[in-house]
């Protein structure tokens, strides 16, 4: 047994084909998927987001850099659903000395409020990116309750005494070459040594001996150092983290100097603000694949795809039972979705933290739906959760 939660056992290739209601606008299924490597059993949520009783937003531990079960994240949140999202920093075995922050790769926004900026894309974890995409990729929901794909890229300054330079990051665990990052309370009290390992191009090169941390509060330098430190940044707090370029610009600044940091997500597509967005990957767009995506790696995989022009959300998770562990490719994933009607779709991570959940209705807590190929639940840094006030 999961702590916090409960396992089902496979159900048949026939179980409840049109789906059960778990809440008003929220449908939950089982169903089998032929694949070139075998037989992969498929979890599926259909989400209507026209539905007022519905939403959906991200499901984390109150801290980018910080990690729990979709299990006990979607109970924490009151969630009737939910599934695990970005790829992240599992590990830093190619960096002695520094501990995997369990940070997301790409951009996350919260109840409307950004959280962290996508780290450089040779800094990602996870299989590789299909031809024209980065590490900006999005899936999110507007305040108009559609679904939609797109980019966010963080734009910033921090304005000295000397003049004004770009931010370019946001509480991610690796920041560009010759660049400055802040890192906010909600980044949470892991250790920002991360950020200045690695190059935009390879993550495993070696940390950047060239660096400087600059703490900023109420608008003034209050402390600097050599190197980036850890430990909880308080709510009025923001910190500076240079490498190489980046470190010399900060270390024009003394304390009691003036500082002004400024931060947004913009989206590349969308004239619409976000409610929510979680990083990964498109696979399909406009009820097309996207070219060169991967035929031959078959995995266990989770991913999000929308209908009706954003109306309807698709979740979907593989079972990792050993029966079915073979899982499928990304090709073959986005040909699921799209025979499943969904017009675009967005890979998440997969393997061992592929997992859905759900509530059932008076239930006071969510069933794990899927087998989790591990064994047992992995701790994720966040998921995608669906809420119902029905």
């Amino acid at each position: 047994m999961l702590a916090g939660a409960a396992l089902t056992g496979a159900a048949p290739a026939d179980a409840a084909p049109a789906g059960r209601r778990i809440a008003p606008g929220v449908t939950y299924r089982q169903f089998d998927v032929g694949t070139a490597a075998g037989k992969a059993h498929a979890h599926l949520l259909t989400v209507d987001l026209g539905d007022p009783h519905v939403r959906v937003d991200l499901l984390h531990p109150g801290a980018v850099a910080a990690r729990d079960t979709v299990s006990r994240l979607a109970n924490s949140a009151g969630a009737v659903a939910g599934v695990n999202g970005d790829f992240f920093d599992i590990t830093e075995t190619q960096h002695p000395g520094v501990e995997a922050t369990g940070a997301p790769v790409g951009p996350a926004v919260a109840d409307g409020h950004a959280l962290k900026a996508a780290v450089p894309k040779g800094q990602r974890f996870g299989p590789a990116l299909p031809p024209g995409t980065n590490t900006q990729e999005v899936f999110g929901v507007g305040t108009d309750r559609r679904a939609r794909l797109d980019r966010l890229a963080l734009t910033g300054s921090v304005g000295t005494p000397q003049g004004s330079f770009p931010l370019r990051g946001l509480n991610q665990y690796a920041l560009p070459q010759n660049s400055v990052g802040a890192f906010t309370a909600k980044w949470g009290g892991a250790s920002r040594k991360r950020a200045v390992c690695g190059t935009d191009t390879e993550r495993a090169a070696p940390c950047s001996s060239d660096t400087r941390e600059v703490k900023v509060k109420g608008g003034r330098v209050v402390s600097v150092s050599d190197g980036p430190g850890s430990g909880s940044i308080p709510a009025d707090t923001t910190v500076l983290v240079g490498r190489e370029d980046g470190a010399r610009e900060l270390r024009a600044l003394s304390v009691g100097d003036p500082v002004s940091v400024t931060h947004s997500l913009v989206a590349a597509t969308s004239g619409v603000p976000y409610t929510f967005a979680i990083g990964g990957f498109p696979v399909l767009r406009g009820g097309k694949p996207l070219s060169g995506l991967d035929h031959a790696t078959s995995a266990v995989r989770t991913v999000l795809g929308f209908k009706d022009g954003g109306r309807w959300l698709l979740i979907l998770a593989l079972d990792g039972a050993p029966a079915y562990r073979t899982g499928m490719t990304v090709a073959e994933e986005a040909d699921t979705m799209r025979t499943l009607g969904a017009s675009d779709a967005f890979n998440l991570d997969g393997g061992g933290s592929t997992e859905l959940v759900t509530r059932d209705e008076g239930a006071g807590a969510v069933t794990v739906r899927n087998h989790p190929s591990g064994g047992a639940e992995r701790p994720v840094p966040n998921g995608v959760g669906v809420f119902s006030t029905g």
